[in-house]
């Protein structure tokens, strides 16, 4: 029962808005390709109206209102029902090209929170290794990374038998799984209100400024670039968009300025983690291929200019890629006498 039902309907009119404003762009634009998180969104405001609906239909008082719900009900039924804004929505196509790198932009905040912590880890790691050497022994997660930075280097450059291969392939199998536990750990620790999130994020970041400093001051930048580059710049910010997702699963927790209680936070994002952990996911694989039978030769097999010149030719491809389309980012109408302006 409803005990103050202006206030009730105050709290829901962004809802029924909202609900009206995407009908209204579903049926005057017949070309409409609509997200997968914005076909659930969709789906998430007719359940939410139609529970209004129950509960404001035991006042009598309010017979324009009820009328008002129960077209705006009809209207999104239809369109749920014929699926004509729904037509292919769930290719992989679609979904690759424009549903998450528009889940992407809606939520790059939280993208800029976790590169944002990373770099305050790697400023610290890179800061404890240059003033203490040995603090690299309590930083670096790999025996490979333990070695002197010179020797290292001389010894890969030395490897010019094609039957490494192998052992090199193994080696990056071991990186990948670990990349893999830490994008999955990113989003799970989500559930810790986003602070476990947070956390990984700035760890990620002590190794990656760890192995910055130890190698630049070792005076191996140049093969530092060839062998990151051309897979870290696709690994790294697959990480990050892991951690965006957790942080997205912590303020959703949280909820920060909204009036939706926690399950309907959850409903509201479950199609955006799920997106960006799948994007996540794809990238890491791209980024493993590449670190397996690219990144780990260097010269005089590949020419170190070469590998850098093609890892940044790959962040550029994946900025192109994150970014090339526009988010629609939907606006509530303001509160007039207009047809949209419910309850008044």
């Amino acid at each position: 029962m409803i005990v103050d039902l202006k206030r009730f309907i105050d709290r829901e009119r962004s809802t029924w808005e909202e609900l009206d404003k995407i009908l209204t762009r579903i049926e005057n634009e017949t070309l409409l390709r609509l997200t997968l998180e914005e076909v659930q969104r969709l789906h998430y405001l007719y359940e939410r109206t139609g529970a209004g609906l129950i509960k404001i239909s035991t006042f009598a008082a309010e017979p324009n209102l009820v009328h008002s719900l129960e077209s705006l009900l009809t209207r999104a039924y239809a369109e749920l029902q014929t699926g004509r804004s729904n037509v292919d929505k769930l290719s992989l196509r679609h979904w690759l090209f424009r549903t998450f790198p528009q889940t992407f932009q809606k939520h790059f905040r939280f993208f800029l929170a976790a590169l944002l912590l990373t770099i305050v880890g790697a400023v610290f790691g890179g800061a404890a290794v240059a003033f203490d050497p040995d603090a690299k022994a309590a930083i670096a997660p790999f025996p490979n990374l333990l070695q002197n930075p010179a020797e290292r280097v001389k010894e890969e450059e030395s490897k010019t038998n094609p039957t490494l291969a192998t052992s090199k392939s193994r080696f990056s199998a071991t990186l990948i799984t670990n990349n893999t536990k830490v994008s999955i750990l990113a989003l799970g620790l989500g559930v810790t209100w986003g602070i476990g999130t947070l956390i990984l994020l700035f760890y990620n970041g002590v190794v990656l400024g760890a192995v910055i400093i130890d190698y630049v001051g070792a005076g191996q930048s140049v093969f530092l670039m060839g062998w990151l580059l051309p897979h870290g710049v696709v690994e790294i910010p697959a990480i990050l968009i892991a951690g965006q997702a957790g942080l997205l699963l912590g303020q959703a927790l949280i909820g920060w300025n909204s009036k939706e209680n926690v399950q309907q936070r959850l409903r509201s994002v479950t199609g955006a983690l799920v997106t960006l952990i799948s994007g996540a996911a794809l990238l890491l694989i791209w980024a493993g291929l590449v670190e397996a039978f690219f990144s780990q030769y260097h010269e005089p097999i590949l020419p170190y200019q070469f590998k850098i010149v093609f890892g940044l030719i790959e962040l550029l491809a994946l900025l192109a890629f994150l970014f090339h389309g526009k988010q629609s980012v939907l606006t509530l109408p303001p509160k007039t006498g207009k047809p949209g302006n419910y309850g008044n």
